[in-house]
């Protein structure tokens, strides 16, 4: 490819990738193997932690991450999905990849997706081969990180990530999510995410469940790999929880001693997390000769910030964030929010959601809550697969909600600002949690200004 057909400016760039959306979800491996052949390969040259779950995944490779770094490793972080800039995907030590790499990146993988297309039966790489392909170049040629913490788009099994060979596969938990690829029980899934388990790599997971464990178990002993279970070979307990902070025991197979650690995030599911990251970081230590002292570990925990998790954005009046965008995730945010709302606090729902996704089943999950809602606004965001605020206004009446709770707010941001203003002024016991698709939490968490925690430090 001549340089003047190369793109010159990084949106045209970001234009084109977006623009391979059109080619939808593909699920299977050739077109990634045939264009990682045409480039010798460099996938092979990089050490990786590959990350699958349902829930869970972005949390535990941020854990990983802030630990690695801790310990004086440089550390590479590809995720998915990303809230505000598109570079969020692919970071180098916490950093985004600048837009000239992605720019020349995508310059150089253009021409082969073309090809790609052209003299093979496969068609185009879709738009998440080709961020994963940048990342693979990003990382094999211009920041060349110690190790890479690389979490599965979707499933695993077929997933463009896979065509890695990791040092540790890690896969959190099992739950519906997807189902319209993965199949719709959860056996079918678990065997989907199976698929990142290969030959004598060992596999770290937070799963629990028999029927779930039993699909790991016999793909582990085709793949002659091990497996670390968690409440079997590695352990984690909470001790205690406020809002904005817990602490929690961990012990473990590869250690003589338990430690006591802290996390910023709240619920019970964070110190499974925390735990599963814990155990990924003791087979690094103990297989592959990493070395991390017991207080960078500390230390890495207790900094790990997640965004849009239970979040507190405004001390007073109370806003936390919390992107619920599933099942799963609304049950944790109505047990923390059981757990950890100071009684006498009100509370009032700001929710928005993808119209994809089972609305009233969500609401429904909120119900537990009912005693101590005093409002649900319901509204809509910019984004293409966002519900409008009638659907969702119905969504939340057939989930089992009063009319006279709710109320669809047109415009979010006028809403946040008169009732920020107002329940400043009368220094109340309202808190308000605005939950629903991650790319709202995303939209809300840039309209407030800092963070309540990043203000403080």
């Amino acid at each position: 490819m001549h340089a003047e057909e190369g793109f010159v400016e990084y949106t045209e760039a970001l234009d084109w990738l977006h623009g391979l959306l059109a080619f939808g979800q593909r699920p299977g491996l050739e077109r990634m193997q045939w264009v990682l052949k045409e480039l010798g390969h460099p996938e092979r040259r990089v050490p990786f932690i590959h990350v699958a779950g349902t829930n869970g995944k972005g949390s535990t490779c941020a854990y990983l991450t802030q630990m690695l770094m801790e310990a004086g490793y440089s550390v590479g972080t590809f995720t998915s999905p990303y809230l505000i800039d598109f570079r969020e995907r692919i970071r180098f030590n916490g950093n985004m990849i600048s837009e000239e790499d992605l720019l020349q990146l995508v310059n150089e993988v253009k021409s082969l997706v073309t090809r790609c297309e052209q003299e093979t039966e496969f068609g185009s790489p879709t738009e998440f081969e080709v961020i994963t392909l940048i990342a693979i170049l990003y990382y094999a040629r211009v920041a060349r990180p110690a190790v890479v913490v690389w979490e599965t788009g979707l499933g695993g099994r077929l997933d463009s990530t896979n065509v890695v060979i990791p040092l540790v596969s890690v896969i959190t938990n099992i739950g519906l999510d997807h189902t319209h690829v993965l199949g719709d029980n959860l056996v079918d899934i678990a065997r989907e995410k199976a698929g990142i388990i290969k030959p004598g790599v060992p596999v770290v997971t937070g799963e629990t469940r028999p029927e779930v464990l039993a699909v790991f178990q016999e793909r582990v002993s085709q793949t002659h790999s091990t497996l670390y279970q968690f409440g079997k070979d590695f352990h984690g307990e909470q001790i205690s929880e406020q809002l904005g902070e817990q602490q929690f025991r961990y012990r473990s197979i590869h250690r003589r001693h338990e430690s006591t650690y802290r996390l910023t995030m709240n619920g019970g599911h964070q110190t499974d997390n925390a735990s599963v990251a814990l155990m990924t970081i003791d087979v690094l230590r103990n297989y592959f000769s990493f070395l991390l002292e017991e207080e960078e570990l500390f230390r890495g925990l207790q900094q790990t910030r997640w965004p849009g998790r239970l979040e507190i954005v405004s001390p007073r009046p109370l806003v936390l964030l919390d992107g619920a965008h599933n099942q799963e995730g609304m049950e944790a945010l109505v047990s923390s929010l059981d757990r950890l709302l100071p009684q006498g606090k009100n509370l009032h729902l700001l929710f928005s959601g993808l119209a994809d996704k089972p609305l009233s089943q969500m609401a429904e999950t909120l119900i537990p809550l009912r005693s101590r809602m005093k409002s649900i606004h319901v509204t809509t965001f910019d984004f293409p697969r966002a519900a409008d605020a009638t659907a969702l206004h119905d969504a939340f009446q057939t989930g089992g909600w009063e009319a006279e709770l709710l109320d669809a707010v047109p415009d979010w941001r006028a809403f946040l600002l008169a009732w920020t203003k107002e329940k400043q002024a009368a220094k109340s016991d309202d808190c308000l949690v605005v939950c629903g698709s991650l790319y709202f939490i995303a939209q809300v968490r840039a309209f407030f200004p800092t963070t309540a925690e990043e203000a403080g430090e």
